[in-house]
């Protein structure tokens, strides 16, 4: 028995053949040949309840534009860290997604430093 090819199909044609798409390049989906782009691992379920689960990939941006709401890579007295970034009285704040820590302020004086955005998450099959 020969496989299916899907080029020798009797009957109508099916409405859904003009939605077939080739292969999805991730690569390019998520612009990681940009020299600001890189796939960062999470470890930790801080930000479970956004939907970014321990183990799942994140693309973090280096160029991006901070927005306030967004999830941010920082650093904080040289641990790196998942945050939100908030701004409050006039300055950022990196917030914990589970309430486990206080707000820790952005400022590179105090060696508290965003590092990246993130624009994307890959979760790998299990």
């Amino acid at each position: 028995m020969s496989a299916y090819a899907g080029d020798r199909t009797t009957g109508f044609a099916s409405p859904a053949a003009d939605a077939i798409e080739g292969p999805i390049d991730l690569s390019e989906v998520l612009d990681l040949r940009r020299p600001s782009r890189y796939p960062v691992r999470v470890r930790g379920a801080t930000f479970a309840a956004r939907g970014i689960l321990d183990g799942d990939v994140l693309i973090a941006d280096t160029s991006g534009q901070q927005v306030s709401g967004q999830l941010v890579i920082a650093c904080a007295a040289g641990q790196v860290l998942l945050a939100e970034l908030q701004a409050r009285r006039g300055h950022w704040w990196l917030v914990s997604g589970d309430d486990s820590r206080e707000p820790i302020r952005v400022d590179p004086a105090q060696d508290v430093d965003i590092w990246a955005t993130v624009t994307g998450v890959v979760r790998e099959k299990p």
